[in-house]
């Protein structure tokens, strides 16, 4: 592309979102504004744009039946969460067979962030009755590589309202 800005790209090259795993994931509204709610002494109060993103979220697995929704935290201006995703088969009797041609859809990651941002896009500008409410491009993610990454990422998720005063997505810090 020349002449104009590149967008990085957010995924990791060459690799199946699709395929199981741990997944983990950041999404922030647009310029950062804060529609979810505020911290206070270190909690999280949700108000009920936040209370749509968070039922939403944890609606995620009514509609993606191969996931789960692990650990996650709605904040002011942008979610944490973890999400696994999985296959009712048994992987021992796989043998040789490439995993991809047992999977029912592809980059089924960016599928889920996707219908969770419309979903609440959808129900906060109905409430508003205008186009009021917008997220960022896309979404920040990474695959969570073993058990330990896993628990401090939930660790992380678990304090976040805690340390709101020095998050960089904080509108005090930008």
């Amino acid at each position: 592309m020349t002449g104009g800005k590149e967008r990085k790209l957010n995924r990791w090259q060459g690799y199946d979102y699709s395929m199981p795993g741990f997944y983990y994931v950041t999404i922030c509204t647009k310029n950062r504004i804060c529609y979810f709610g505020e911290v206070k002494g270190g909690k999280m109060i949700l108000n009920d744009f936040g209370k749509i993103a968070q039922n939403f979220w944890q609606q995620i697995p009514e509609h993606f039946k191969n996931c789960h929704s692990d650990e996650f935290i709605v904040m002011p201006n942008h979610l944490h969460g973890i999400i696994e995703i999985f296959y009712d088969f048994d992987y021992s009797t796989v043998g040789n067979t490439d995993l991809r041609s047992l999977q029912k859809t592809q980059m089924l990651l960016p599928k889920i962030i996707h219908g969770f941002k419309s979903s609440v896009t959808r129900k906060i500008n109905k409430i508003q009755n205008q186009i009021y409410f917008q997220w960022q491009k896309s979404f920040h993610d990474r695959v969570i590589r073993n058990e330990e990454e896993l628990i401090n990422i939930r660790y992380y998720i678990q304090q976040n309202p805690g340390n709101w005063h020095e998050d960089r997505n904080n509108p005090k810090n930008i």
